[in-house]
């Protein structure tokens, strides 16, 4: 008994493909008497047609193999196949690095621990690849505050230095118009 067309029938009425459609082997005879959507919708009812469930495709070993992938398992030469800057590429790795010290510039900047001009010149520094990596930029700024502080302290203990030079020399020339003043009186 062919049942070519109540499969068909079957498979329009419970939404699937004719592969999933299972039918009675035992009742072919009352299947085959159905000719009609509706007569198969009552023997779907009846449980003598249903549909079968999907197989199941398991993910459980691509999951294994992903978290050992993770780990850093099975990425050696063998298992390669683009070139070092095709698999992870040098522009976007610059491009990365490049946000971070923007980033990094702009919130001192914000924060007001560099100033503009500082900015500008550690701005293009970075561009000029003069950094590799936020840490050595952060020490950079530090080196460059500290020798700011060393200069001022320079500067103030030279105009010190000075004021006393200027008045020690005052002094001086005041002790030695005396002495010229006594030696005028002594000699009349």
């Amino acid at each position: 008994v062919s049942l070519k067309l109540q499969k068909r029938l079957a498979a329009a009425v419970l939404k699937c493909g004719k592969r999933r459609v299972w039918m009675d082997p035992n009742e072919s005879n009352e299947i085959s008497m159905a000719n009609s959507r509706l007569n198969v919708r009552k023997l779907v009812k009846d449980g003598l047609i249903m549909r079968r469930q999907i197989a199941i495709h398991s993910r459980t070993r691509a999951r294994l193999f992903a978290e050992a992938k993770k780990k850093g398992r099975h990425t050696g030469y063998g298992k390669r196949k683009g070139t070092k800057n095709a698999r992870m590429p040098q522009k976007v790795l610059w491009m990365r690095r490049q946000r971070v010290l923007r980033r990094l510039l702009r919130k001192y900047r914000q924060a007001k621990k560099i100033d503009k001009h500082a900015y500008h010149r550690f701005y293009l520094a970075s561009k000029g690849n003069q950094f590799k990596n936020k840490r050595v930029l952060i020490e950079a700024i530090h080196k460059d505050q500290n020798e700011k502080v060393l200069e001022k302290q320079l500067e103030e203990q030279k105009l010190i230095r000075q004021a006393k030079a200027a008045e020690l020399k005052k002094k001086r020339l005041q002790r030695r118009d005396n002495k010229l003043k006594e030696a005028a009186a002594g000699k009349q």
